[in-house]
């Protein structure tokens, strides 16, 4: 059953540009149930539909959240970066917006091992042991360290697998798309015109290319994983 307290407004959606798409001449056809005109060679998504979406979205995340569940936001083109970092640091999630390393899921133990080599660097760093190293063993680590932040910095946290995947981007982050496929690890994938909609578990038709789009389907979302992880934090105190 739809909450109506996540309070998706169409004229909000306007706004944001959310329902601009592609041109007509790049699209998938498969996303025709999905768009409602044409506009000067661009096609526009139908916004009832993205609500009705997004609305679904918001209530998985808030069950999944409700039970203490674990999520992964990803987005690392350069209009996502900021969008995806901030509402993951928000909603106390996961995320992944520099780039996906090949891998990152299916071969977990690889990504488990540079997470422990990732922490223990940091815990170098900050007791002052690098400083005390040669110059050059201090540099190479410190370099080594920089890299792992700018790719694994936003998972430095995760102890296993997500529970859930947010994917902003579908042709971005097909890769990891295709890495949740393979292990069944439900995903909410942000979709333009020129994506299949029929990949994810949830497809929410929205422009993924303006930041005001990418930021309003965020903010629904996470505000939807708060209001769950308040529910499970009140049931912890009260069972």
């Amino acid at each position: 059953m739809t909450r109506r307290y996540w309070n998706i407004n169409l004229e909000e959606m306007m706004q944001a540009g959310v329902h601009f798409g592609h041109g007509t001449r790049k699209w998938n056809p498969r996303m025709s149930p999905y768009i409602s005109a044409k506009r000067k060679g661009i096609h526009i998504t139908n916004l009832t539909r993205t609500a009705r979406f997004l609305s679904e979205a918001c209530d998985l995340v808030f069950d999944a959240a409700s039970k203490g569940k674990q999520f992964l936001i990803v987005g690392t083109k350069t209009k996502a970066a900021d969008s995806v970092a901030r509402a993951a640091i928000r909603a106390r999630c996961h995320y992944v917006n520099k780039k996906w390393l090949g891998g990152m899921l299916t071969n977990w133990s690889t990504t488990e091992t540079r997470l422990h080599k990732f922490r223990d660097l940091r815990m170098e760093q900050k007791a002052g042991r690098l400083a005390c190293l040669p110059k050059r063993d201090a540099a190479m680590l410190k370099r080594q360290l920089s890299r792992l932040q700018t790719y694994l910095g936003g998972i430095k946290y995760m102890t296993g697998l997500p529970d859930v995947v947010i994917i902003v981007d579908q042709q971005e982050e097909y890769t990891a798309l295709r890495e949740c496929i393979t292990l069944g690890i439900p995903t909410i994938c942000l979709i333009d015109t020129n994506c299949d909609p029929d990949l994810a578990d949830i497809s929410i038709p929205a422009n993924d290319d303006a930041i005001a789009s990418i930021r309003l389907i965020l903010t629904k979302l996470v505000f939807a994983i708060c209001e769950g992880r308040s529910s499970y934090i009140r049931n912890l105190r009260n069972p």
